[in-house]
């Protein structure tokens, strides 16, 4: 837990007792209750006693939710992990003793610097994310993976606090249901802000990838009026790109962050330790975070629990590596080696995919590695009564392997995203073409219906002019009929005038 309260006057809060905690004073106060400097008597160190408020104490599933908090985070055990101490209760307050942490959160610091550099920005992701493998590894998500949860000590020592909302993925929690999100909107994952019931560690990934596109940039990926704009506008799932907003990003970061916040959890990175192992691999974050005074390098790669899958092994072999994961070899070691080197007896596929047998030497084994000859599939032993056993089985040829390994799954990487840039540039030209064609077939409808009406309009004139000429015609017809009539029937009587 984070110190950020003001200092207080000697005297001026009263120490109260709590079982074996000694109150000094106030640190904050959270959603479930308030935050306590307090120092353990029988060991005589301080802690962050959290404690659950008496309106949630007298509701059992708050209680129950708290001791689960306090339960899951005990169970990590990593340097980068805030620690829980203690979980009781004393006379109706229950409460959980923390590791203390003497610093500020990051949001903290970006609140004051507004971004961070980005070699900073890399070594908080690269620990975050070893810290996140190692509750993944313990089937634990975190699920609110946020500037405000990731702390920094007075040394510039990453902390990833508060578990509370972490789901042991083997237990049935019944208080998570369907259509809840929990976390937190800014940095939640599309997935999560559906169903937090189903969520996986693939969602803490997409999180972490939000926080570092936040330190980076200085701004978050998604916003929105409301918690609702913001849900919409992740479904859509495009952002204006890190690089665009600070040139300096490398692009390989660029695209790492991309990859991290795939709307489809399927197409992120399979693991933090992948994620872990692709930043350490840009060689640019820094080996101790340069805006706190007075900070020690962190073990960046090699804190926590080694992972198989991690680049930044604790050793390979004889070798160590450094912040970079660049080897460190001691080069008396490396003579007494090159004194003594062996004959391997080699069972790989040629060229041809027949399966071969080679004695070669530990140096013609390395070159045939970096070439690309030898893949990780290829064994070899020592003797030639001896065991085939994999490559990355010997010292000798453990850090070849992981570089090629590493170089092909990078290749993979880049052939992902150039599909996914490939597959979207298809979509869209199919888009704007089918819209052209909409857009043709509309203009054309319409001209088509208004020559319909210009002609129908037409017809209906020449109908009435026919109608009318015809009409004159008659009239004229008639009145000639008349005209004859009368003249006829005028003669006789003329005649009869004359007689007379």
């Amino acid at each position: 837990m984070a110190d950020n309260s003001k200092q207080q006057k000697p005297g001026s809060q009263k120490v109260r007792q709590v079982g074996d905690f000694s109150l000094v004073r106030k640190l904050g106060k959270g959603g479930m209750g308030e935050v306590w400097l307090a120092r353990q008597v029988s060991l005589d160190r301080l802690v962050a006693l959290k404690t659950l408020s008496k309106e949630l104490a007298k509701k059992p599933d708050f209680v129950q939710r708290f001791l689960r908090e306090a339960r899951s985070m005990a169970k990590l055990d990593h340097v980068n992990v805030v620690k829980v101490y203690a979980v009781d209760s004393f006379k109706g307050l229950h409460f959980a003793a923390i590791e203390y942490i003497d610093g500020a959160s990051v949001q903290d610091w970006l609140n004051k610097l507004e971004k961070l550099p980005v070699a900073d920005a890399v070594h908080i992701a690269i620990v975050t994310a070893e810290a996140l493998q190692h509750a993944h590894d313990l089937t634990m998500v975190h699920r609110d993976i946020k500037p405000d949860n990731i702390l920094l000590t007075s040394k510039g020592v990453v902390k990833v606090a508060d578990f509370g909302l972490a789901k042991v993925l083997d237990e049935d929690v019944s208080m998570t249901q369907s259509g809840t999100g929990l976390g937190t909107p800014l940095y939640m994952a599309p997935e999560q802000a559906r169903s937090a019931k189903t969520v996986d560690h693939r969602s803490d990934i997409y999180a972490l990838g939000a926080t570092l596109y936040h330190l980076l940039t200085g701004k978050l990926p998604y916003g929105g009026g409301t918690t609702l704009e913001l849900i919409i506008a992740k479904e859509t799932g495009k952002y204006t790109p890190a690089k665009q907003l600070r040139p300096e990003i490398p692009e390989k970061l660029d695209l790492i962050i991309d990859k991290m916040m795939m709307k489809e959890p399927a197409h992120r990175y399979k693991s933090c330790a992948e994620v872990s192992r692709d930043l350490l691999a840009l060689g640019i974050h820094s080996p101790a975070l340069t805006f706190i005074d007075g900070a020690v390098p962190n073990s960046v790669g090699m804190s926590g629990t080694p992972t198989t899958s991690s680049l930044a092994a604790t050793a390979i072999g004889n070798d160590t590596q450094d912040y970079r994961g660049r080897r460190i070899v001691d080069k008396s070691k490396s003579a007494a080696g090159k004194k003594t080197s062996r004959t391997w007896y080699v069972q790989y596929d040629d060229d041809k995919k027949h399966t071969v047998v080679d004695k070669l030497s530990t140096g013609r084994v390395l070159k045939m590695i970096n070439a690309g000859r030898l893949t990780p599939k290829a064994r070899c032993k020592v003797s030639a009564d001896g065991t085939y056993q994999p490559l990355a089985a010997f010292p000798e040829f453990r850090s070849a392997i992981e570089d090629q390994l590493a170089h092909r799954s990078e290749r993979v990487r880049k052939e992902d995203m150039q599909t996914l840039y490939i597959q979207a540039d298809r979509d869209e030209k199919k888009r704007l073409r089918w819209r052209w064609i909409r857009n043709k077939a509309r203009g054309t409808v319409g001209a088509i219906t208004l020559l319909i009406w210009l002609a129908c309009i037409s017809a209906g004139l020449v109908a009435l002019f026919f109608i009318g000429r015809w009409g004159f015609n008659k009239l004229g017809e008639t009145v000639s009929e008349l005209t004859e009539t009368e003249a006829k029937d005028a003669s006789p009587k003329a005649t009869l005038d004359a007689d007379k």
